[in-house]
């Protein structure tokens, strides 16, 4: 994308405008608006929807037709995160969000960054990923690493991006059974816990997709006639 607006920074969220917001006069007055959210993962639309206001209302996949994994093609969770919502706005013509959220470690030069999911390989499963990147850890003293999220919303055609991060350390070994991905070795600057020894209302208090969600809703209920 090229001319990006940059419209709103507070702390470490950021709004990004892609498109001109919508003439408040073309918008149809409605009690909720109603998003599909370009994942199968079920573990993030449980945290996005527990973060979102109630006049929010997040759709899954399925619910508009898809059965398939939206494509990532991108090399950036920028590029990422507005691919799979174009694959949805694209082929079904539906209001949606998408997000992509990468790991970025100061001693691995930022790595597994994009490449977070499929670090291990293309399974993408979350204990393999987590066993790989403590093993490229051993022995290094830096764990600074940090959390990112970027999350891409189309609205009438219309493309927006909202970004939110932490920063934090990598454990030492696993700790934790909430959460998902990374969690059980992230443990976010000030705290001596990781994420996957928080509930999801403690997490969703600072992190990284917790500020980007915020972010874009506050930005939507300016744009938009919801009621929250």
């Amino acid at each position: 994308m090229q001319d990006l607006d940059f419209l709103t920074q507070h702390d470490s969220a950021t709004a990004i405008l892609a498109s001109p917001p919508p003439h408040p006069q073309s918008i149809v007055p409605t009690e909720k608006l109603r998003l599909c959210f370009a994942t199968n993962n079920l573990n993030k639309i449980k945290e996005v929807s527990r973060t979102l206001p109630h006049c929010f209302e997040l759709l899954s996949l399925t619910a508009i037709g898809c059965f398939v994994e939206p494509p990532e093609n991108g090399v950036t969770l920028h590029e990422n995160s507005l691919c799979k919502a174009k694959f949805i706005w694209d082929n079904y013509q539906v209001d949606c969000i998408a997000d992509d959220t990468g790991l970025e470690v100061e001693a691995l030069n930022g790595a597994p960054g994009v490449y977070s999911a499929r670090y291990a390989g293309e399974s993408r499963r979350d204990e393999a990923n987590i066993k790989l990147l403590l093993q490229n850890l051993e022995g290094v003293t830096n764990r600074t690493a940090h959390f990112r999220t970027v999350i891409t919303v189309i609205l009438a055609g219309n493309v927006y991006q909202f970004e939110g991060s932490i920063r934090g350390q990598i454990a030492l070994a696993n700790a934790g059974h909430n959460g998902f991905g990374y969690d059980p070795i992230f443990i976010p600057e000030g705290h001596n816990r990781t994420f996957a020894q928080m509930n999801l209302e403690e997490k969703n208090t600072m992190s990284h997709r917790a500020k980007a969600v915020r972010e874009m809703a506050t930005f939507l209920g300016i744009i938009t006639p919801v009621q929250c």
